[in-house]
């Protein structure tokens, strides 16, 4: 009835939200702020998308659960929650020996924390596998096998990728360790909501993954920790340490070492996986590794954050033979 001030597209055209008028079948989709056109796939985990007419249309593959715990206590859950826990023992990473009390599990992974600098934070220096009657720990760059008398045959195989040895079980549990302190655990789709222990309950959703050993509710990443841990003369957590408020004079330097995370060498993957606990976690770890092997800290911290591009589909070259080189002559 009255004419309004603006640019509309003529009858049967669709505004493409970057100032042209197409076909609704050519209509783009946005995916992390950035616009794909119409047939376009993109990666969301083990599924692909597809753009069609604006919409992603999605095959519905239920998908691996990965857990990744790394430097001076990281963990980051089957559904996503990242949480830092500093604690001084072994824990229960994951398992599915859980509510029911007579059911029998196939497997558990514990983890055994020592400190890792003179700040009192913790890494991962050891890991327990169990499967069925054998237990598996690796230790010191290698592992080692020990067969117990009760529990069912669980076939494994393991295989060195790279600098990872990985240890894959027919059970649907796979394992995979740098030598150091970066634990990566992904378990098949069928253990859904059936496992318990630091990585959470694998449900697909992070707002229940602390629950505790009795099967409480927990806000604080602290409470949940202790309640995991296998021995109770273990001292409990009762603080979150801040290693870079005890050794101030590390943190400048930490700072200025781990903003590569936020640079513009990582810069393809920030609109994918937000930096900032990464970085967070990089600083944290940074100021703590001060008894040697900061070096190692650091480059485990900046490589956890790369692994989540390479999942998220944006691949970043960042080793230099400045910035923690690799020899891949020697791996290859």
């Amino acid at each position: 009835t009255e004419c309004v001030s603006g640019c509309v597209c003529p009858e049967g055209l669709f505004d493409d939200g970057r100032g042209g008028c197409v076909e609704q079948k050519d209509c783009p989709c946005t995916h992390n702020n950035e616009w794909y056109s119409s047939g376009d796939k993109i990666k969301v985990d083990c599924n692909t998308c597809t753009c069609q007419k604006g919409v992603w249309k999605c095959t519905e593959d239920v998908c691996y659960g990965t857990c990744m715990i790394y430097g001076s206590g990281h963990y980051n859950t089957f559904d996503g929650k990242f949480y830092d826990f500093d604690g001084s023992c072994e824990y229960v990473a994951t398992q599915d020996f859980c509510s029911d009390k007579n059911s029998s599990g196939s497997f558990s992974i514990i983890t055994e924390n020592v400190p890792c600098g003179t700040t009192g934070v913790t890494c991962s220096k050891a890991i327990k596998m169990f499967l069925g009657k054998t237990e598996l720990k690796l230790e010191n760059k290698e592992y080692k096998e020990i067969q117990r008398d009760v529990g069912d045959d669980v076939q494994y195989w393991n295989r060195t990728v790279g600098l990872y040895l990985v240890i894959e079980a027919s059970n649907g549990v796979m394992l995979i360790w740098d030598k150091k302190t970066t634990v990566f655990i992904k378990l098949s789709p069928d253990y859904k909501g059936k496992v318990c222990g630091l990585c959470g309950n694998f449900d697909d959703k992070a707002n229940n993954d602390f629950t505790t050993r009795s099967g409480l509710q927990e806000n604080n990443p602290l409470n949940f920790g202790n309640s995991w841990k296998q021995s109770p003369m273990c001292p409990d957590v009762t603080q979150e340490i801040k290693p870079c408020d005890l050794k101030p004079h590390r943190k400048s330097w930490a700072e200025k070492e781990c903003s590569i995370i936020r640079s513009e060498v990582f810069e393809i993957c920030h609109s994918k996986v937000d930096p900032l606990p990464y970085y967070e976690a990089c600083v944290h770890d940074a100021c703590s590794c001060d008894s040697g092997g900061d070096c190692e800290c650091f480059c485990s911290a900046v490589a956890a954050y790369a692994q989540e591009c390479i999942k998220a589909e944006a691949c970043v070259f960042w080793r230099t033979p400045d910035i923690c080189p690799i020899f891949c002559d020697y791996y290859n």
